[in-house]
């Protein structure tokens, strides 16, 4: 995948429509964990769409609904937290889960938290990298089940 580039999974053949899953965006410029992520969520029954990097997520969102967003804090052409804070401002309703396996070189040296960051920012979990694929789906049913309940009680 190209710099840049949007790429929704092939659709699985399973027992329900592609209308009744759940589109998630997967905003990462690491092919390798955005395919890891793919194809996990996709064995959980879910739709997947791949942005590689902050940009191309922009413009995913900018022409589809999704009902949750998995975004890298950190991505090459994105400055950290701008990622989540613009992703957050153009789409507010949609859940959005932040990912970080930033590392520091000097352990020995206070780090930013910045998964902490990250939810003051607007995102409604964080994950650190390397996670678990049972923390990943433990996230993303905790989002879809908070946005399901505030849909409920607004309407």
């Amino acid at each position: 995948m190209r710099h840049g580039s949007i790429l929704e999974s092939p659709k699985r053949e399973i027992q329900t429509t592609t209308q009744s899953l759940r589109h998630i965006l997967v905003v990462d410029d690491d092919p390798m964990v955005a395919m890891a992520i793919e194809i996990y969520l996709q064995r959980n029954n879910f739709r997947v769409t791949i942005a590689d990097g902050g940009e191309a997520g922009l413009r995913a969102i900018e022409n589809e609904q999704f009902d949750l967003m998995i975004v890298d804090i950190f991505m090459p052409h994105m400055r950290g937290f701008e990622s989540i804070r613009l992703f957050h401002d153009r789409a507010p309703a949609t859940p959005l889960i932040a990912m970080s396996g930033y590392a520091f070189a000097d352990l020995n040296s206070p780090a930013p938290d910045f998964l902490r960051m990250a939810l003051e920012l607007g995102a409604a979990r964080c994950l650190r990298k390397p996670f678990t694929p049972d923390a990943l789906l433990g996230a993303v049913r905790d989002c879809l089940a908070e946005r399901h309940a505030a849909a409920a009680r607004l309407g």
